[in-house]
This record gives C-alpha cells, sequence and structure tokens, in this order.
C-alpha cells in the first residue's frame, strides 16, 4: 500500500462516492475529505451499494470488493491528502465554497498535479481566479452520474492551464476506463448538457403545442433512434445517410423547431401546482409517480451502462 497511487476527493455527494468507487476499484488509495460524521456515514452507505452492485452483476468477487474498500479513507483535515497526486473538487456549485477548497489544497497537496472540478456550469477560467498557486492546475472533469458507470467525462481546461495537466487528466481518466472527450474550448453546460437540453427543450414545445403527451415523446425517444446512439455518433449517421439528404431535412424541420429561451406554460404551471416530480409530496410531475417501483425505475437507468462495464484494475 505504501506504493499505491493516492487521489483526493473533496465532498461526499454522489458523485463523490461513485469517484471513490472508481479510483478505488482501479487500485488507487482515495482519501475523502468530509465534513462531518454524518456526511461520512452517508458516503459509506453509496460506496457499499455501489460495490453491492458491481459485485451483483458479475464483475467484482466479494474479496475483489473487500480490498478496493480497504482503499478508501476518510478524513476532516486536509493534510491527510498531502500524498495526492489528483484532487477530486465535488462541492457545491458555489465558487467561494470552491475557492476555499482550492486553498486548502495548495495549503496541504504539494503533490498535486491537478484539480479536477467536477463543475457542471462553471467555465474553468472562473475556477482558477480563486487559486493563487494552482490556479494552472484547474481543470474541469464534467462527469456524468454515476461516474463509475457512465463512463463518458468532458474535459475543459482555461486559458491558464499549465502545459501538461490536460495529458495527465486525459491519461488518468483512461487509466479508469473512461472515455474523456476535450473541449477546445469552454461553453456553458459543455456538451453532453448543450446536446440534452437543446432535445428537452423541442419535447416540451411538442407537448406544449399540443401535437403529443410526455409518453408519446418517450416512447419515440426509446424506440426509434436514441437506441442507436450507444453504438453509432450522430455525425456518423448523418454522414452515412448522405450529406444532400441531410441538408433538405435541415432546410424543412429547422424553421420549426423551438428557439423559446423560458420554460412553456404547461411546465410552469406544475411548479405552482407543487408538481416538482417523485420527490414531492403529491409524487406527480409530468408523470404520476405514485405506486412506481422506484428500485425497477433505477434498474432502468442503469442498464445500459452495464453493457459498457469495462474495468481493468
Amino acid at each position: 500500500m505504501n506504493n499505491t497511487r493516492t487521489i483526493g476527493i473533496v465532498g461526499t455527494g454522489m458523485i463523490a462516492s461513485s469517484m471513490a468507487v472508481l479510483a478505488a476499484g482501479h487500485g488507487f488509495k482515495v482519501v475523502i475529505l468530509a465534513r462531518s460524521e454524518k456526511s461520512v456515514n452517508r458516503c459509506l452507505g453509496e460506496i457499499g451499494r455501489f460495490f453491492e452492485e458491481i459485485v451483483s452483476h458479475g464483475y467484482f468477487t466479494e474479496e475483489k470488493k473487500n480490498t478496493s474498500l480497504e482503499r478508501i479513507s476518510f478524513t476532516y483535515d486536509y493534510k491527510d491528502m498531502k500524498d495526492a497526486e489528483a484532487v477530486v473538487e465535488s462541492v457545491v456549485e458555489d465558487l467561494e465554497v470552491k475557492y476555499e477548497v482550492f486553498r486548502q489544497i495548495e495549503d496541504n497537496c504539494p503533490s498535486v498535479k491537478a484539480i479536477c472540478s467536477v463543475s457542471s456550469s462553471i467555465v474553468p477560467d472562473k475556477l482558477s481566479e480563486g487559486a493563487s498557486k494552482y490556479g494552472d492546475r484547474i481543470v474541469v472533469t464534467h462527469p456524468f452520474n454515476p461516474p463509475h458507470l457512465v463512463p463518458l467525462f468532458e474535459v475543459c481546461a482555461s486559458g491558464n492551464t499549465a502545459d501538461g495537466v490536460t495529458d495527465y487528466v486525459m491519461t488518468l481518466l483512461e487509466e479508469l476506463d473512461r472515455k474523456p472527450v476535450l473541449l477546445n474550448r469552454p461553453t456553458p453546460g459543455f456538451i453532453g448538457n448543450r446536446l440534452q437540453f437543446a432535445l428537452w427543450r423541442e419535447a416540451l414545445a411538442l407537448v406544449d403545442e399540443g401535437i403529443c403527451g410526455p409518453r408519446e415523446v418517450d416512447a419515440v425517444l426509446a424506440y426509434s433512434f436514441c437506441p442507436r446512439y450507444t453504438s453509432i455518433g450522430i455525425f456518423e449517421h448523418f454522414d452515412n445517410g448522405g450529406l444532400e439528404l441531410n441538408a433538405t431535412g435541415c432546410r424543412n424541420i429547422w424553421p420549426v423547431l423551438s428557439t423559446a429561451t423560458e420554460i412553456p406554460p404547461f411546465f410552469a404551471d406544475l411548479m405552482k401546482e407543487g408538481k416538482m416530480g417523485p420527490k414531492s409530496p403529491s409524487k406527480t410531475g409530468f408523470y404520476d409517480w405514485n405506486g412506481v417501483d422506484m428500485e425497477a425505475y433505477a434498474s432502468r437507468v442503469s442498464a445500459p451502462y452495464w453493457n459498457m462495464f469495462d474495468w481493468k484494475e
């Protein structure tokens, strides 16, 4: 264990728990910075659950699970992350909170090669402004939840990022059997959320215009083109179909696509009525979630990603 490489994680939420499983499952020593015993216990519960799912799907033995768990430790003191070669910043989307994390890393982690922020909305140039010594080592490594199961990471450097830092981060993620993509420059939402929210805006527009309901939209997605894009890409698909045909489709369809910048009235009305989804008291939103087997739903969410699971320790 003395020769084991160390990764630090600041935070104890779902992303942090999943990142701990990912790193420890690949042989890294993991030190998690927590704020309270309550947060430690919550994080440990999530970590245990994730490892149990890996075992239940036949990818880990009980022995390998236990060995991985032994690599994970918790601390309330940044000094215990002094050997970390990379630190994953996984705290709330608040710049001042993140800036304090960066200051603590600078004061206590002399070996750190990169600070990997999992920020989903703050661009790296803004993040680097809060560091005095390690600003050139901050890189956004935006995952999709949970990152031990969903392989994609979006990597984005700032104008201040030092030579070699991004290459190191990309290599580290590849060592963790992730699929990192590198952005040429920052953009709000990065790649994944820009694509997802463009699709979401059009889905809402179809319902708002009375063309169909939510269930019809979801059925079209599930049983037409979405499964295709788990094995090929959208540029591959349209390139293969021919650019002339695609250009005709663009000319005919783009003029009717939504350009909304606010949520539609029916969406706002649901929120006013307190219908916020399954976690709201009414357990309603776009759907009625009363009586829904949520464990079965969670299994459906994860099912496609288990087909991509391929860890090499």
